[in-house]
């Protein structure tokens, strides 16, 4: 019978051996991977958006349905390829393993989490252009409305809430992430991705790149982007850091996977 997934120690080698790569990969390609994952996280996120603004179904299960289809957005990341920042917070392996100095990881953090805002904005822009979010703040659709209830929600919540909420949900993006790898089947890839993110959205964690797009088309549709642009700030950095600090918490604490590793150095 064909071997079906990794075992913890070999999707730990398999870990550094992605980040090896990443950390010495051109910063343009790091860049367009970049924006194609900002995209790509928009679609999940639009889909999102566009499930929630139905009304007529229980809020839990509305939660869950959202959460399902927002997975397609990593899932996209994950199968055919792109660079994510959240995800890419696991190469801090390689990094305390001595296969890269911290320099090399943060050159690969800067490029590739500027290259997921610019996709995210440029998809909320094209999205805006659509129309489906309607035709400036007087016309909002149920989705444009959905969207400017979100981002407005969203830039409502304190630092501390944003950033403990950042720290929970990378550690389900982390963990999704690392399901994928240790999977050697595309069903198996799905399902590792699936569950993770779907607990997450349906939890209601904070996403930096999700919020990327989220943001954006909240305030294209109300008409302020540019007027209310400094404001996504108070939401993307202190989620940013806790995203950060979640995905470190699962490299430092997983106890199968970061043992080994030290015993490999």
């Amino acid at each position: 019978m064909d071997k079906l997934f990794l075992s913890p120690s070999e999707v730990s080698q398999e870990l550094m051996r992605i980040g090896s790569k990443k950390a010495e990969a051109e910063w343009l390609e790091l860049l367009l991977f970049g924006i194609l994952a900002g995209i790509y996280i928009g679609f999940g996120a639009q889909t999102a958006l566009s499930v929630s603004s139905g009304g007529m179904l229980d809020p839990g299960l509305t939660k869950i349905l959202s959460g399902s289809v927002f997975s397609l957005g990593l899932m996209l990341v994950l199968i055919p390829g792109a660079e994510l920042f959240t995800g890419n917070i696991l190469m801090s392996i390689g990094t305390l393993t001595g296969r890269y100095n911290v320099l090399k990881l943060l050159r690969n953090w800067l490029i590739v989490y500027t290259g997921n805002f610019i996709g995210s904005v440029l998809l909320a822009w094209l999205v805006n252009q659509t129309g489906l979010m309607g035709y400036g703040p007087e016309s909002l659709t149920p989705a444009g409305m959905t969207a400017v209830s979100v981002a407005g929600s969203k830039m409502a919540l304190g630092w501390i809430a944003s950033m403990t909420s950042g720290i929970l949900c990378n550690i389900l993006v982390c963990l999704a992430v690392i399901l994928c790898i240790s999977s050697l089947t595309i069903s198996g890839k799905i399902l590792g991705i699936y569950f993770p993110i779907m607990a997450f959205v349906a939890s209601g964690y904070e996403h930096s790149i999700a919020n990327m797009y989220f943001l954006p088309a909240g305030l294209m549709a109300e008409g302020c982007f540019l007027y209310k642009f400094p404001l996504i700030w108070r939401n993307l950095i202190p989620v940013t850091i806790g995203n950060v600090i979640g995905g470190l918490i699962l490299v430092v604490f997983h106890p199968k996977m970061f043992k080994k590793m030290l015993h490999q150095k």
